[in-house]
Parts: structure tokens; C-alpha cells; sequence
């Protein structure tokens, strides 16, 4: 069993595209139903859309287990304060690898880069009822606001969390 990391591409879109596909609307329609998660999945994840993101500094990395993507992640500076501050903007796994540990692995591997860029904090939004919560929470992340940001016709309704990066 071989973990390997690799910084994504434009070439990788469509593996990101694969990934996210899979988990979000297994993970939002629950919350808000089906038309709030199509509205926002087509908004955020388009192909145009992620290669804005790559090209505005969303750094995307991707997780493989034994030459397959697993996962994947995204990051870019918040805040250049005085303490210096990056956002973990995605984190998706393939759900039938959920548990296995490898969602753990990806935010060490996210941290280990912001670390190197002089991150002192690590924020990230999550859905208030999303069950990643007390994933976040097991990983070191606490939460710090509670915020509601619009996005088209909807809301999104989040907790902002942090880990000070030590």
C-alpha cells in the first residue's frame, strides 16, 4: 500500500470532477435536497470553474493509493497577517475509502505544505450539518464562527473552524 501526493493540474480537472462527483451530493442532499447541491456543484465545480480556481491560487493536491486518486484537497492563503493564515478550501474521498485513515493523511499532507509557506492557522468552512464536523474536530480543528454566506439563490450555512498549526 503505497500513498503518494501529487500537485494537480488543469490535466487533472477531470479526476477532480470524478472525485467530488462522487462525494457531494451523497454528502448535501441530505442537508439541503436536490436542488441546492446541483445549483452549487455546477457553480464550484465545472471545469471552467476549477481551473479559475487553480489559476486565482487554489492549490489542489491529489491523494493516490497504488496509482489511484483516492482523494483530494485544496488550499490558498486567507490572510497575510501577522498570523499568517491559509483556508483548506476542498477536502473529498472516494467514500467507499471513508475510514480508512486517509482523510487524516490528506489534511497532515495539506498542513505540511502551508507549514512550509509560514502558516500559523488553518481555517476551513463546513456545512453546520455536516457529519465531517466531529472528523475536523478529531483532526485538531475547533470551531470559531458561525457564519451564513449567500451563494446564488441559497445559503450556505457554516461553521468556520480552526487549527493552529504549531
Amino acid at each position: 500500500m503505497e500513498i503518494i501526493y501529487k500537485i494537480a493540474t488543469h490535466k487533472d480537472i477531470k479526476v477532480i470532477r470524478e472525485i467530488a462527483n462522487k462525494t457531494w451530493f451523497v454528502t448535501y442532499e441530505p442537508i439541503l435536497g436536490k436542488e441546492q447541491p446541483k445549483y452549487m456543484f455546477d457553480e464550484i465545480y465545472s471545469e471552467s470553474a476549477l481551473l479559475e480556481q487553480m489559476q486565482e491560487g487554489q492549490t489542489f493536491i491529489l491523494q493516490y493509493l497504488n496509482n489511484e486518486v483516492l482523494a483530494f484537497a485544496s488550499y490558498s492563503l486567507k490572510s497575510n497577517e501577522k498570523e499568517l493564515t491559509y483556508k483548506l478550501n476542498k477536502l473529498y474521498l472516494d467514500p467507499s475509502f471513508q475510514g480508512g485513515g486517509y482523510g487524516k493523511m490528506l489534511i497532515s499532507e495539506v498542513e505540511k505544505h502551508v507549514k512550509a509557506l509560514g502558516a500559523k492557522n488553518l481555517d476551513l468552512n463546513v456545512n453546520r450539518h455536516n457529519k465531517a464536523i466531529d472528523f475536523y474536530k478529531k483532526n485538531g480543528f475547533t470551531i470559531i464562527e458561525e457564519v451564513d454566506i449567500p451563494f446564488g439563490p441559497y445559503f450556505m450555512n457554516d461553521f468556520i473552524m480552526r487549527k493552529v498549526l504549531v
